[in-house]
């Protein structure tokens, strides 16, 4: 009985995990940029002096949604949508950078541009703009500023943003939704283009997470009816065996 309750614990254990998946997707469903995490169950059979029909279940998480969110045009100057294999650069605490889609930037009155907290990268360093400036930025990610009472002709280039060029599958998945190159700093791609005032949403369907997650509750229900069923049957084994 216990090979039975082993076997389905590792399936009720994958549904868990499933689950915080699914969870984490709806939770982003209005994240800007955010691309749906995909779960995926294996078979590992086991190995021993047993029946070879039996065998577990490991979970993973090898892959991304690929396909892009909608664009909404939202008219703030601050704001851009990627391409598709388009990043934008920040700087970590550490030194080193990570990459998102998320295109919503701000800037704070020291003029320090930032996506998520995290500095926004210009050309080897973080971006800064003169305070209280009206800024614009161009398709290649140039940015113009123009200073409080400024004559609208004195528009000048500020800095760049760096965008990267990359495959979803080619870069890692940090706990804290940043992408990081396996090989270290991703070199600017000049070919990228962005789209200005508009932002990319989420991929994740409210309604097909919603449906997944009653799946993953039906499918651990199942799992554990399985080990208490197997649990009793042991119980009555062992009342059988003590009347013998």
């Amino acid at each position: 009985m216990d090979r039975v309750i082993y076997t389905a614990m590792t399936a009720a254990n994958a549904s868990l995990n499933r689950q915080a998946v699914t969870s984490n997707n709806l939770a982003n469903s209005s994240t800007s940029g955010f691309r749906a995490q995909l779960a995926a169950f294996r078979a590992v059979p086991v190995e021993g002096e047993t029946l070879n029909t039996r065998a577990l279940v490991a979970e993973s998480t090898p892959f991304h949604d690929e396909n892009m969110g909608p664009i909404t045009h939202t008219g703030r100057n601050l704001d851009v949508a990627l391409p598709q294999n388009g990043w934008l650069a920040v700087a970590m605490p550490d030194g080193s950078e990570a990459y998102t889609r998320n295109g919503t930037i701000e800037v704070d009155n020291q003029g320090a541009l930032s996506i998520s907290g995290h500095p926004l990268m210009g050309d080897g360093a973080a971006l800064t703009v003169p305070p209280q400036s009206d800024l614009t930025i161009a398709s290649d990610g140039t940015l113009s500023a123009l200073g409080a009472g400024d004559d609208p002709t004195a528009v000048a280039p500020v800095g760049r943003m760096k965008m990267v060029s990359a495959e979803m599958g080619s870069l890692l998945h940090g706990d804290d939704g940043l992408f990081r190159a396996a090989t270290g700093v991703l070199a600017q791609d000049e070919q990228l283009r962005l789209t200005p005032e508009s932002l990319e949403g989420s991929n994740v369907s409210p309604v097909k997470a919603m449906a997944e997650m009653i799946a993953n509750s039906r499918s651990f229900d199942m799992n554990m009816k399985v080990i208490r069923t197997a649990d009793e049957n042991a119980q009555k084994a062992n009342q059988l065996l003590s009347l013998g």
